[in-house]
């Protein structure tokens, strides 16, 4: 049951991190190299080299909303710099961080964070992409929940 408190904007950007993951797991890409999270509709930009096929938007929407579903909690730890650049890419670390907080959906996503996160996946709501397009080798993927 999703808790109407919550803001979306909370609801979007915790979405954005079981997206990435599913991006990487399905192609490999890496994640996400520019975000963009309103509490409407929100957009992930992707190094790619394709668009993607209409079987492939409904595969990312049922794997997101397995996650979604799978009640995993959301946790955070801080790691030292040093720790965090052996398993991180930390380009968009702020200058003169001396440790990073790093955000966990469950077993499936880990990466360094700073925004804010709902605490369990159950209370993200149902994920639908709405458009993905291609162009100069990059896929954006827009999407909203319900």
């Amino acid at each position: 049951m999703i808790n109407v408190e919550i803001d979306k904007k909370i609801r979007m950007h915790t979405a954005e991190h079981i997206l990435n993951q599913t991006m990487v797991r399905m192609f490999s890409c890496g994640r996400c190299f520019s975000a963009h999270i309103e509490k409407k509709k929100s957009k992930c930009d992707y190094h790619f080299d394709r668009n993607l096929s209409e079987k492939e938007v409904m595969e990312i929407e049922e794997k997101v909303n397995k996650i979604v579903k799978a009640g995993l909690e959301i946790n955070e730890s801080k790691i030292t710099l040093e720790e965090a650049g052996k398993m991180y890419n930390l380009k968009r670390l702020p200058e003169g961080a001396f440790d990073v907080r790093v955000i966990k959906v469950g077993d499936y996503d880990a990466c360094p964070c700073i925004g804010e996160h709902v605490k369990n996946s159950s209370e993200v709501g149902e994920f639908k992409i709405i458009s993905n397009d291609y162009g100069d080798g990059v896929l954006r993927i827009r999407y909203k929940l319900d």
